[in-house]
């Protein structure tokens, strides 16, 4: 049985369970992490933004109620870019103190832990982002 909680009730809470060091599993929705990361599918285990780097993917507030669980592409002193494996173009962008969680573990529907790529080649695929999604969405999935 799943349960839809508003992010504004759910991300505070994820929030303070790790600040308060515990690990945190929850199913993502959205399809703005694909393929990596298939929303409404996919759970992923956060755990607290320890050194967070460059290709790594996390949980960040942007603005005063809007949250984002993407990847870290760019760092300019404390200003974060994020921006979604899904998407094409654009970006978020955040301070080093809105970044709430990181993902540690991507999980598929079946239990099975996906592999935690730093996205190195999908990030410089962004040219070919559209036609490589196009293929993906179109391809059946058996995990």
């Amino acid at each position: 049985m799943s349960h839809l909680v508003a992010n504004a009730v759910l991300i505070p809470e994820i929030a303070t369970l790790i600040r308060d060091g515990h690990t945190v599993s929850f199913t993502p929705s959205g399809v703005s992490m694909r393929p990596f990361i298939e929303g409404g599918k996919d759970s992923v285990v956060l755990g607290k933004p320890v050194d967070v780097r460059v290709g790594d993917i996390v949980l960040a507030q942007i603005g005063q109620d809007s949250y984002v669980l993407h990847r870290l592409i760019a760092v300019q002193g404390n200003t974060l870019t994020l921006m979604g494996d899904g998407n094409l173009f654009g970006g978020e962008h955040c301070d080093k103190v809105d970044v709430l969680a990181k993902v540690l573990e991507i999980r598929s529907p079946k239990g099975h832990k996906k592999p935690l790529s730093r996205g190195y080649l999908w990030r410089i695929a962004l040219p070919l982002r559209k036609w490589l999604l196009k293929i993906y969405r179109h391809t059946p999935r058996w995990l």
